[in-house]
């Protein structure tokens, strides 16, 4: 059975880093595409970066190119956002986001979301 788990929000004035891990746990799956997700009180949720394992396209957001970057640790099967410079506008909640290649299909998980708070 496939889980995932974040960690890593938190709350952190302007200017500040936080790192978000997702743990995916389970077995016999590899990690196809990977991505980050936030949704903002009164606000839809939207793509905030992805990682395509093949090929390993990498996608940010234009809100935040040069500020946050996406990795994996694939021995670890651990997703992560770095998030660096953060503005008050990165308040959200963060949504990890998988899709899984297993022997005979492929499917798809959210993480349960983890609070970003940037004070001013």
């Amino acid at each position: 059975q496939v889980q995932l788990v974040e960690s890593g929000g938190g709350l952190v004035q302007a200017g500040g880093s936080l790192r978000l891990s997702c743990k995916v746990s389970g077995s016999g799956f590899s990690i196809a595409f990977q991505a980050w997700y936030r949704q903002a009180p009164g606000k839809q949720r939207e793509l905030v970066a992805s990682l395509a394992t093949e090929p390993g396209v990498v996608y940010y957001a234009d809100f935040v190119k040069g500020r946050f970057i996406i990795s994996r640790d694939n021995a670890e099967n651990t997703v992560y956002l770095q998030m660096n410079s953060l503005e008050p506008e990165d308040t959200a909640v963060y949504y990890c986001f998988v899709h899984l290649r297993f022997q005979a299909l492929t499917d798809r998980y959210w993480g349960q979301g983890t609070q970003v708070t940037v004070s001013s």
